[in-house]
């Protein structure tokens, strides 16, 4: 089976157009702040969202809109994220309304999102008065004003589409996401907007998007901050005319594994985004007692603001990955491990036996100057393995987020 890229980002499947325009909630005065996604045919509908406690009240709406595993349309705001705020569901509630009357679907067929600032109350009369322009605009070629629409402090537009075959028909998926600071792992760590033609039912696409988001998405760290407004919705229309997924098979399989290309070139694609930063992380444990355990010692060496700022400095401190190793709360024989760097400039282990490995500083520092770098650590324990993506922590990061509300 074979995953071909394609264009067109949420409109690359048929039947899906996309637009975005600015409504007037975003501060800058240029800055495209409100974006609409609608299928021709109604969609299976699947979602994960935030762990956080604290979830702003389009999540809120948009869990209860998706109960019965059915969609129409993504409505989503940037510049404000309507949370806690005493009149947040009313308003989420209503940006649902104004959707579904333009579009003439049911209100409770709409995914609605919002991202920007917690706890400033959103007014819907903007997005209303902008609504028939909005859905006016809609096109198969709308899926990059859509995604300008939803991005916050996002430098790097975040947008992929595939195609596969299922029962000899062509399918496609594609993806826009926003996701810059903010993020930590336990949900999606972000917003994502996921759109397919294959047709699949509801409980299967559920099943899909659970089971791929804890290797993807869940492996993501910029900050350490989860988010309030989380979420990634999974829409299929089934218009490509393949059989209908209802139980797992091979069918299910080549969807999955498309999903998990989707989600990995997104997860990656955040982390590299990073606010502030200049070099992505990866981080791969093999070795490990088990999966569950290579989770923990991966996500904890990307957590790690210690390590992510000798990155920044090039500084090739190895013990500040076993140190973060050491807390991640996985077991593991210390004497086993073996640490090495690697990305285009080079690969040198640092580590071998729980112990220093003389190496190259000159070595060291131009491998951790390259704006990808692999940090690679082996264990004896078993064959548990996971990886992990983040990024170096800057002084723009700092910057960036003093000033956020400004």
């Amino acid at each position: 089976m074979s995953i071909n890229p394609e264009q067109g980002g949420v409109c690359a499947p048929q039947g899906f157009v996309a637009a975005g325009l600015r409504c007037g909630i975003a501060k800058k005065k240029d800055k495209k702040d409100l974006a609409l996604i609608y299928s021709k045919a109604v969609c299976s509908a699947a979602a994960v969202y935030t762990q956080n406690r604290v979830k702003a009240a389009p999540v809120t709406v948009t869990q209860t809109n998706l109960s019965d595993g059915r969609a129409h349309a993504v409505i989503c705001n940037s510049g404000n994220a309507n949370a806690c705020t005493p009149d947040g569901e009313a308003v989420a509630q209503r940006m649902c309304a104004i959707a579904a009357k333009t579009l003439n679907i049911g209100h409770r067929d709409v995914v609605v999102a919002s991202t920007g600032v917690i706890g400033q109350s959103l007014d819907p009369a903007p997005i209303e008065k902008a609504m028939n322009t909005l859905a006016s605009a809609l096109s198969d070629k709308g899926s990059a004003d859509a995604l300008a629409a939803i991005m916050t402090t996002d430098l790097r537009p975040k947008e992929i589409a595939v195609s596969f075959v299922l029962d000899g028909k062509t399918c496609k998926m594609g993806a826009i996401a926003k996701g810059s600071g903010m993020i930590h792992p336990n949900m999606a760590t972000m917003l994502a907007f996921i759109t397919t033609d294959a047709a699949i039912a509801a409980p299967m696409l559920q099943q899909a998007l659970s089971t791929v988001v804890p290797d993807t998405f869940n492996m993501v760290s910029v900050d350490g901050d989860t988010s309030t407004n989380d979420m990634t919705a999974l829409l299929a229309n089934g218009l490509a005319g393949n059989a209908l997924i209802e139980t797992p098979g091979d069918s299910y399989d080549i969807f999955v594994r498309a999903l998990t290309h989707i989600c990995i070139y997104l997860a990656r694609a955040i982390a590299r985004d990073g606010e502030g930063a200049t070099r992505l992380i990866e981080c791969s444990v093999a070795g490990a007692k088990d999966d569950t355990s290579a989770k923990l010692l991966a996500k904890s060496v990307i957590c790690s603001s210690l390590f992510k700022a000798a990155v920044f400095g090039k500084d090739a401190n190895w013990g500040r990955v076993l140190c973060a190793l050491g807390y991640s709360g996985a077991e593991f024989d210390t004497a086993g491990v073996k640490v090495q760097f690697a990305s285009k400039a080079g690969k040198l282990t640092v580590c071998e036996n729980g112990v220093h490995f003389p190496f190259s500083e000159d070595l060291a520092s131009r491998v951790l100057g390259e704006e990808e770098i692999e940090i690679l650590v082996g264990l004896g324990d078993g064959g548990g393995s996971a990886v992990a993506w983040g990024c170096d922590l800057t002084y723009d990061y700092v910057k960036i987020n003093g000033d956020y509300r400004s």
